[in-house]
């Protein structure tokens, strides 16, 4: 079987966000089951040199877009067995970071088009072509169009991907001509709610469509969540199926993580207490090893539960406890944490922006990791935050809801909350720093934490079923 993996971003070459480490780390889980599984993303400027050094040109063509036809150059690079595709152009990709410019609907109509294109040029005919979110929602409406009935082409099936459902790629009807090129007897693909929506014509084509959790997989059915595509959503429920990702169990792994402080494991914990140290010290915390760190690393929006978080802070802070805070946002946050670091420099330790490095040392260092989001396609960050023995409070939803349980049973590896409700999660807060004082019942829940599987695994092997499916295997 061979799946040719089409994202707008993919872990090493270009990353803004979690679709990059599933383009990096799944089609490796994949090829590892024997599954024929390559890359393609597009070749942006900020590919740093040292993967161009590892790729080769294999050719050039020129692409339609719409009425005319532009450059499109293919190379290739192999990393961790895998075979990655980059796509060239330098008009459309030759700039500062990956997304948010005017042109956005002609560029990822390009890069969906050049997807097809460069096939037969490449020598590799997949009998999936699995796509990931609006950027390359268009590549099976593309094939319905103009590829179907082609020889090469007749017998390719697709998976569509939502990632965030938030994100849709929504258009002025005046780009269908001009831009998408599409024949008139196939615009009403992209047609919805008074617009062009790249994402509901993959959802219409693709032959599955997936989500990234079982559980968002409902929720999308609900108006509260769909951001409007309830009723597409509702009209092909057939195709639609949840399948909760893994996280790439070799970068994140406290053995061997080179940006932590000092290694540890599920079997020799004793050096997490370092790291907890190590990490009060570079935030310029109090080094006390028995006041609890909850550790925050995320997008300081409220989409991802930060007014919440906003709204009792100070009456957390009351408690014997510390914060470590890494993100960057809305303003109106930004400018509250930094305020409360500056008030309460002895309990809040506050990094603005994203640093990778210590993104790993706020998950090996905390004793706690707080996520408290309104909505969760997936969350990497709480099965990060297990991985290194490092306990998860959460809300039911997404992703969340599919990989923690609460350990007031004596069997679930983090704490949750049900209702988006400040005093709720507050009240969850209470229920984790009462356990963190039992170190006895901490060090066994610590334990079944690091010991959750979250690899790719389980999602892989979910996901060749998926495709066995499809092409009737």
């Amino acid at each position: 079987m061979k799946v040719l993996f089409a994202a707008s971003e993919a872990y090493p070459f270009a990353m803004s966000g979690g679709l990059a480490d599933v383009a990096g780390a799944l089609p490796k889980a994949l090829r590892k089951r024997f599954v024929g599984c390559r890359v393609v993303l597009p070749l942006y400027a900020g590919v740093s040199q040292e993967m161009r050094e590892k790729m080769t040109f294999v050719c050039n063509i020129t692409v339609p877009v719409a009425w005319r036809r532009q450059y499109c150059g293919v190379f290739e690079a192999h990393i961790d067995g895998v075979i990655y595709y980059l796509i060239d152009n330098q008009y459309y990709f030759n700039r500062d970071g990956l997304y948010g410019y005017f042109d956005d609907a002609e560029r990822f109509a390009f890069f969906s088009r050049a997807v097809l294109e460069i096939l037969p040029h490449i020598n590799f005919k997949p009998d999936i072509i699995h796509c990931n979110d609006w950027q390359t929602a268009l590549i099976p409406v593309y094939l319905d169009a103009f590829y179907k009935y082609a020889d090469f082409y007749k017998d390719i099936k697709t998976v569509f991907t939502i990632h965030n459902i938030q994100y849709q790629g929504k258009y002025g009807y005046e780009l269908t001509e001009d831009v998408l090129g599409l024949p008139q007897e196939n615009a009403s693909l992209l047609d919805y709610d008074n617009c062009i929506n790249f994402m509901k014509g993959g959802i219409q084509c693709a032959h599955k469509v997936t989500t990234v959790s079982p559980t968002y997989s409902r929720e999308i059915l609900d108006p509260y969540y769909s951001h409007g595509l309830d009723g597409i959503l509702k009209e092909f429920t057939y195709k639609l199926t949840g399948i909760v990702n893994g996280i790439d169990c070799d970068v994140y792994n406290p053995e061997t993580d080179p940006l932590i402080y000092k290694n540890f494991s599920a079997e020799d914990v004793s050096n997490k207490a370092y790291n907890k140290q190590k990490l009060q010290e570079e935030l310029g915390l109090p080094q006390n090893k028995d006041v609890p760190v909850i550790g925050i690393v995320t997008r300081l929006v409220k989409h991802k539960g930060i007014d919440l978080v906003k709204c009792v802070f100070e009456e957390l802070l009351n408690a014997d406890l510390q914060f470590a805070i890494l993100g960057s946002g809305e303003w109106e946050f930004e400018t509250f944490f930094h305020e409360m670091a500056s008030l309460h420099p002895d309990k809040v330790g506050l990094k603005l922006g994203f640093k990778p490095d210590l993104a790993h040392k706020i998950y090996a260092g905390a004793d706690i990791f707080l996520m408290p989001s309104q909505s969760e396609p997936c969350g990497l960050a709480q099965m990060v935050a297990l991985r290194y023995g490092t306990i998860p409070i959460v809300r039911q939803t997404g992703g969340l809801n599919d990989t923690i349980s609460d350990s007031g049973d004596g069997k679930g590896n983090g704490f949750t909350f049900s209702t988006y409700n400040a005093h709720d999660m507050q009240h969850t807060i209470w229920r984790a720093l009462e356990g963190y004082s039992d170190k006895e019942g901490w060090a066994i829940l610590r334990d079944r934490a690091m010991r959750c599987d979250n690899s790719w695994s389980a999602s892989a092997n979910q996901y060749i079923g998926l495709y066995k499916e499809i092409i009737g295997k």
